[in-house]
């Protein structure tokens, strides 16, 4: 019987984390917030037919509608008028985040070719971990066939902790394939 990501949190990691931080009140206790999955399209906002493709293996491979986000303000350097799709964006929270998170951690990361750890420079001072695929094809989800154009994504890892040691241990608990190396 395999425990859900979810399950390991609240039996394992959770008591091991008030142990080990010396935290009395069960509130104070790092836990994940929200996941958010991004795209950022490129030269793929002038072709609707991208976009909708990119859109789709998104919601395909997080299980949510994903949101295509559009430019605030123009910018002409990127010939980038306001209003223009720039981008296709996920927020996982509650189950989602944690079905998300356990398909990441034990399917789709052991199925990059070379793969040595996430690097551990993606805290941001503020608790929270940023990093970045290369490619959609290493979920299982998402059929080679149906794919226009291959793109990466942007993972975001919010905690409810303000430190990036907390972060760094929760995740560490949870089972995050991190670099071997120092911090």
């Amino acid at each position: 019987m395999t425990l859900e990501l979810k399950e390991i949190y609240n039996e394992k990691v959770k008591p091991a984390l008030a142990e080990e931080l010396d935290l009395k009140n069960p509130m104070l206790i790092p836990n994940l917030e929200k996941i958010v999955v991004s795209v950022g399209a490129g030269e793929a906002s002038r072709d609707s037919k991208l976009m909708q493709n990119i859109q789709d293996t998104i919601s395909l491979i997080t299980g949510q509608h994903a949101v295509v986000t559009k430019a605030k303000k123009s910018e002409a350097g990127f010939k980038i008028r306001e209003g223009m799709p720039v981008g296709v964006k996920v927020t996982l929270r509650q189950d989602r985040m944690w079905n998300f998170l356990q398909k990441l951690i034990y399917i789709a990361l052991p199925r990059v070719k070379d793969f040595r750890g996430l690097p551990k420079s993606g805290f941001d001072g503020r608790g929270n971990y940023n990093f970045g695929l290369d490619e959609q094809l290493m979920f299982p989800e998402v059929d080679y066939d149906n794919i226009i154009k291959t793109h990466g994504m942007n993972i975001t890892i919010v905690t409810t902790t303000d430190s990036d040691k907390e972060a760094y241990k929760l995740l560490e608990l949870l089972g995050f394939p991190f670099a071997k190396g120092g911090r």
